[in-house]
């Protein structure tokens, strides 16, 4: 797929945009959704206003703790979640409604933006999406 309809954001990046306009790049399309398990350090709630946090959408204490960042664990980890995420179906449903809509930008604090959880819940929640397309249902 070459374009994505689930954008994914720092939420650091983010908030300095918001606190720096004008910096020549749009914002993320559509509603936000902060998708990490513990608030983002040094991020004020006020900061990410009007974004829903989805925190059951991220992996358990216990994956993230295992995963630890180690790129070299990265596709174990993404198995694991993935197996985490088809256990709780109920968690993704903000998520998919929103992405029925039209686009949405899942916000995560990682620093490695090619190693980290909100690759894989984007990946998984384009998947449901494909397959509910190709089933008819809404």
């Amino acid at each position: 797929m070459a374009e994505h309809r689930i954008h994914l954001e720092r939420v650091y990046d983010e908030v300095r945009a918001e606190k720096h306009p004008g910096q020549g790049e749009d914002p993320p399309p559509g509603p936000r959704f902060l998708v990490d398990r513990l608030w983002p350090r040094g991020v004020s709630k006020s900061e990410v206003a009007g974004d829903e946090w989805v925190k059951d959408a991220a992996p358990s204490p216990q994956l993230r703790t295992w995963f630890g960042h180690d790129p070299d664990r990265f596709e174990e980890f993404a198995n694991r979640y993935r197996t985490e995420l088809e256990g709780r179906p109920q968690a993704l449903e903000p998520l998919l409604d929103a992405a029925r809509k039209g686009p949405i930008t899942l916000l995560y604090a990682a620093k490695d933006t090619r190693h980290n959880h909100a690759i894989v819940l984007r990946d998984h929640l384009e998947s449901l999406l494909d397959s509910s397309e190709g089933s008819g249902s809404n």
